[in-house]
């Protein structure tokens, strides 16, 4: 998804409280910077298919586990650097936590996933990333690539630091959800361009 930031340079710092409460009635989705609010704009079709497929295949494998899939209308809220936003995908392990001060955030992602995009791809692998690396509850981190096949996941290690697993094809195994994707699935034809 792309974001506007000039869009965010005319509105004055907001509380978050106030972020979420206009969300709720907003026909646009914004993202919450530390009291600046950025709107974000719709993904393309190749995206938003790529996303369906992650959330499809990730909801089929964890049947029957303690584990639910959230779809970009969800947000995430990350209290330690001040973040609201909306990851393409979130996955909740166990019960579902909350934010404090709106009830529509969740506040205990197990993993997030992100299909990369042109426009937004340096924003997700670095501050963004930064931004989940934050959350206490996180165990993975998968970005989709859009343009090639290529699914690179993050996995936080017991000594907190992330190492990464990158598949092209075959089979991608998400150790923290006790799952595999299948990348010649999640990118089978047809696509849109």
């Amino acid at each position: 998804m792309s974001y506007h930031c000039a869009m965010a340079l005319r509105h004055p710092a907001v509380s978050y409280a106030a972020y979420a409460r206009a969300e709720e009635t907003s026909e646009e989705r914004h993202e919450w910077r530390d009291g600046i609010v950025v709107a974000m704009a719709g993904g393309s079709p190749r995206h938003g298919a790529l996303a369906m497929r992650v959330a499809a295949a990730l909801d089929r494998e964890l049947r029957g586990k303690p584990c639910q899939v959230f779809s970009s209308d969800v947000k995430v809220r990350i209290r330690s650097s001040k973040l609201g936003t909306y990851p393409d995908l979130s996955v909740v392990c166990g019960p579902l936590q909350t934010d404090d001060e709106d009830a529509n955030s969740i506040a205990n992602p197990t993993m997030v996933v992100e299909v990369l995009s042109d426009s937004t791809e340096a924003y997700d692998r670095g501050a963004k990333f930064a931004h989940y690396r934050g959350l206490p509850s996180l165990r993975a981190v998968l970005f989709v690539r859009q343009h090639e096949p290529a699914l690179e996941l993050f996995v936080k290690r017991p000594d907190g630091a992330w190492e990464l697993h990158e598949k092209t094809t075959g089979a991608l195994s998400i150790a923290p959800l006790e799952v595999e994707l299948g990348v010649d699935e999640i990118y089978r034809a047809p696509l849109p361009e």
